[in-house]
């Protein structure tokens, strides 16, 4: 497995940098399950930065008060503190091996060992991730 080989635990950058920086290397190893695990996490982490539509603003006006040019429409972002980072990256990686224990049957052993091995990859940007307040052994 790609990650095995790898360590991105660099003191300071942050766990979504360290996963970025691991998926250009995870596709050029043609590492499919690390490629599908990082851009899976990284897509809900910027899903966890959107910031609510007011349902009004979705309605719109007048197409001529609409604005105009580039990035006009663009929504201010949150900005993730890494320990919000850090919960997304692993409830990632819980989601996967609950449902892996779910998956039982013979059938759906290949699946199940995939989910496994997904969860493997993102727990190990875990391993060293931020280690601030309320993060040590016993806190939840």
């Amino acid at each position: 497995m790609w990650a095995q080989g790898h360590s991105h635990k660099v003191t300071g950058m942050s766990v979504r940098l360290r996963m970025r920086q691991a998926l250009p290397e995870a596709m050029r190893a043609r590492d499919k399950t690390a490629v599908s695990a990082l851009r899976a996490t990284l897509a809900a982490l910027d899903n966890a930065e959107a910031v609510p539509v007011d349902e009004a603003a979705l309605r719109g006006g007048a197409f001529e008060q609409s604005p105009v040019g580039a990035g006009a429409t663009e929504a201010p972002r949150r900005e993730l503190s890494e320990r919000c980072m850090i919960d997304v990256v692993r409830a990632e990686a819980t989601e996967r091996l609950e449902v892996a224990a779910q998956l039982t049957a013979p059938a759906h052993a290949d699946r199940a060992a995939q989910l496994r091995a997904e969860a493997a990859v993102l727990l190990h940007f875990l391993d060293s991730a931020w280690t601030g307040p309320g993060t040590g052994p016993g806190t939840t």
